[in-house]
């Protein structure tokens, strides 16, 4: 693999690395996604083809280990990419199946398109050279085109080519979910019209979501539709004269009855594939809108880092691209690229949103939408429960529901195992933090009053009406909760899950309720009666609000924040004898599920769990959260904290290495860099071993993105001011970007050996107000400012 700012490179076939490089290659536009498979192959033990449309959600019920498990998944719909090909009466041509010569893909950034080289030899004589170029349009969501040229070497050749399109797929992406049912599609019907136009329409078995494809095949040479079992086909066989090359192209239209402004999917789909242009020119207006929205997103980092960062965004884009502003969906964990956590929204908006916030704001607006769409479904899981307020899932997917399996596996022991990750309701609060961060980086108060006020009233009343005062601490304590660490969902030997005082949760709880206790007293009299007389508040709850954001109590041990009550008492692990003896551990609680032990009776953590506060939270703001819970929390406190658990954390997580690069940035700068890397290369280098070819890992994509944009630089956006403390890492001391703050589209921040330049473009907008720890700085549009940054 090599890799430059604008292009990433595969150089030749290795079934190995297919899943990887498939997911890695994927083609989206914020509406769908297709996976890099080569279009020759089917799904098999190397190649899975997969296309997945945003928010199209299927549920099924299996069964598994003698139980009955209802399970949503993200469906895989029919595969629009099949073009095979084969010398007249032969065999058809796969790199597993005919000799390969060359092979090379190559993802362009900077157009969205992916390109394939191959020289297949056919005979002593003769070598056949395709060439294809693929994309997933950016400016039109429905069509997705790719061109197929071929060009015979050392004599003529006549080529049979097949182009499809194929309803026989299923689910099948992630191996340990095969136990599950994933014939998600029923209802396939395939047809061809008179103007050579090839379609397949189909339903999704319970959501009942009607799916439309239409393909437009055309080459040099006469195309003849067929209609096979599950499948549409378009055939034409070329005559390939050395020397000479002859091009396939084919363009597809995709519509869901999710869709809006249409009538049937399968009559939108055959009308914009009909009306589409030929391929030079879906090209042209494709890459015209990636252009624009790398000018959105502009990222200038040196060397390795910014290559793969470069990266990193093209996959963001692709999951949530402007297109995604009108659609009803979340933020999928692995993205559009695979069926990894059946594509689940979870917490990842907390990691993807500060970056969306500074770029595509109404990107966010409209995942933020998909939050508030679920508010009564979170309101009626509170009331299940028997609290007030609101329960955001844990995983959430078409209605709001809780998704959470109930079993999962685990692959070293083979066995299935009750999954408690449901008790992870740190989830409403990472909601309220991406509705507050939206709003700061906008300026949408509208927002703000209305359906952002509504959703932390409701998460900030469920947090309020968890707590229960304990008289022996003088306290209120959250108990049964399981924080962002997953790998402790029980004390030892007690058969009832949760924990009690999780650090994390019962900060960001008086987070919420302090913050939301702000918006309260800020709104504008009319809004606030409005929403009182909505919801029921009173002054007393208010009351409690207050009451309760002061005394939630944060255990310690040792003079550091201990994660949870009673963290302290739990045994300490020999960790050099696990790295000796299984010399990667990131996956430490399945290890020792296998050997019959428990990863609950160590202390031991997956990932950052207390340190998460560093990352969400500035110094001062952190600092002055605990002064305000009562509580002390000094420079060197937090030192060893960090230290405390970073000698006992297994970064089992792609998003720790993510966290603890962007704290020990200030904490340890020394050592900050080697996390940074671990998290620009958690899905290129496939570190967790062969996740990645199940969907990629957004919320580390966008971390890494965001580490730039806000770790490094110390940026928050409060008060109506922006405010920066940048952090010098003498291996990234050089880099600069763009981003779009309330109202200013394009300020540019460059920093570089000490110094910073601020730029903020011309507009009717008023000054920019920019606060450093040692002054602050007024630019009114079409102002530069540099200034040289203390050491």
């Amino acid at each position: 693999m090599t890799a430059t700012p604008s292009t990433w490179d595969y150089d030749h076939y290795d079934p190995a690395e297919e899943r990887l490089r498939e997911s890695l290659c994927t083609l989206g536009n914020g509406y769908f996604a297709t996976r890099g498979a080569l279009p020759e192959c089917t799904a098999d033990d190397v190649h899975y083809p997969g296309t997945y449309v945003a928010g199209c959600y299927n549920r099924l019920t299996s069964t598994v280990a003698g139980r009955q498990v209802e399970n949503e998944d993200m469906v895989n719909l029919p595969n629009w990419l099949p073009l095979r090909f084969r010398p007249a009466g032969g065999d058809w041509l796969t790199p597993d199946t005919a000799p390969v010569l060359d092979h090379r893909q190559t993802v362009h950034l900077d157009s969205g398109t992916l390109e394939r080289r191959t020289r297949y030899r056919l005979d002593d004589a003769r070598v056949l050279s395709v060439r294809q170029l693929r994309l997933v349009h950016m400016a039109d969501p429905h069509l997705a085109a790719m061109r197929t040229e071929f060009t015979a070497e050392g004599g003529s050749t006549e080529l049979d080519v097949e182009a499809a399109l194929d309803g026989g797929v299923t689910n099948a992406g992630v191996p340990r979910y095969r136990e599950l049912d994933g014939r998600h599609l029923t209802h396939v019907h395939t047809g061809s019209a008179d103007d050579g136009t090839a379609w397949l329409r189909c339903r999704t078995r319970t959501s009942d979501i009607r799916i439309g494809l239409a393909a437009r095949t055309a080459a040099d040479s006469p195309v003849s539709p067929a209609r096979e079992h599950l499948r549409v086909t378009q055939r034409t066989t070329l005559h390939l004269e050395p020397g000479r090359t002859l091009a396939v192209d084919k363009t597809v239209a995709l519509h869901t009855s999710h869709d809006p402004a249409i009538s049937d999917p399968l009559q939108a789909a055959v009308d914009r594939v009909a009306d589409a242009p030929v391929f030079d020119e879906l090209l042209v207006t494709h890459r015209t809108a990636w252009g624009q929205l790398w000018r959105r997103a502009e990222l200038d980092v040196p060397g390795e880092a910014g290559s793969i960062l470069r990266l990193h965004l093209f996959h963001v884009l692709q999951t949530l691209s402007p297109n995604t502003a009108d659609l009803d969906v979340g933020v999928p964990a692995r993205g559009l690229h695979g069926e990894a956590y059946r594509g689940h929204v979870f917490w990842d908006e907390l990691f993807v949103l500060p970056y969306l916030n500074l770029h595509f704001p109404e990107v966010s607006r409209a995942l933020l939408h998909y939050r508030h769409r679920r508010l009564e479904r979170a309101r009626a899981a509170a009331r299940a429960i028997g609290r007030r307020g609101a329960l955001y899932p844990w995983q959430s997917g078409s209605d709001g529901r809780e998704e959470t399996q109930q079993l999962h596996l685990n692959p070293h022991s083979g066995r299935w195992l009750p999954d408690h990750s449901h008790l992870q309701r740190h989830v409403g609060s990472a909601v309220a933090y991406n509705v507050w961060q939206y709003c700061e980086a906008s300026g949408d108060a509208e927002f703000l009053h209305t359906k952002g006020a509504e959703m932390l009233l409701q998460i900030a009343r469920f947090w309020a009406d968890s707590a229960s005062w304990d008289e022996r601490l003088g306290r209120h304590r959250i108990r049964g909760v399981v924080g962002p660490d997953e790998y402790h969902d029980a004390y030892p030997g007690v058969v009832e899950p949760g924990l009690d005082d999780n650090a994390y949760t019962n900060v960001t709880a008086a987070w919420v309720l302090t913050r939301t206790l702000e918006v309260m007293h800020a709104l504008p009299a009319p809004r606030r009666r409005e929403l009182v007389e909505r919801t029921g508040l009173d002054g007393g709850e208010l009351e409690q609000w207050e009451d309760v954001s002061r005394t939630l109590h944060v255990p310690f041990h040792e003079g550091v924040i201990s994660q949870f009550e009673g963290y302290a008492d739990l045994a300490e692990l020999d960790w050099r004898d696990y790295r000796r003896r299984y010399d990667d551990i990131r996956r430490l609680d399945r290890i020792l599920e296998a050997e019959g032990d428990s990863v609950n009776r160590y202390q031991a953590s997956k990932q950052a769990d207390v340190l998460m506060l560093g990352y969400l939270f500035s110094p001062s703001e952190l600092s002055w959260l605990f002064e305000r819970l009562g509580y002390r929390l000094d420079d060197e406190t937090w030192r060893r904290t960090v230290d405390y658990y970073l000698a006992r954390t297994s970064h089992g997580s792609t998003l720790s290495g993510l966290v603890h690069g962007w704290i020990l940035a200030r904490a340890r700068r020394a050592e900050a860099w080697a996390f940074c890397q671990e998290a620009l290369k958690g899905d290129v280098a496939d570190v967790q071993g062969g996740t990645t070819g199940e969907g990629i890992h957004l919320g580390a994509m966008a971390g890494t993105l965001d580490l730039v944009q806000r770790g490094l630089t110390g940026l928050e956006t409060r008060a109506g001011a922006l405010w920066l403390d940048p952090v010098p890492l003498p291996e990234l001391s050089s880099y600069g970007f763009s981003v779009r703050y309330q109202g200013h589209w394009g300020v540019r921040l460059r920093l570089e050996h000490g110094r910073m330049e601020i730029a903020v473009p011309l507009s009717d907008r008023p000054p920019l107000d920019v606060r450093l720890p040692d002054r602050a700085v007024r630019l009114r549009p079409g102002d530069t400012c540099r200034l040289v940054l203390p050491e």
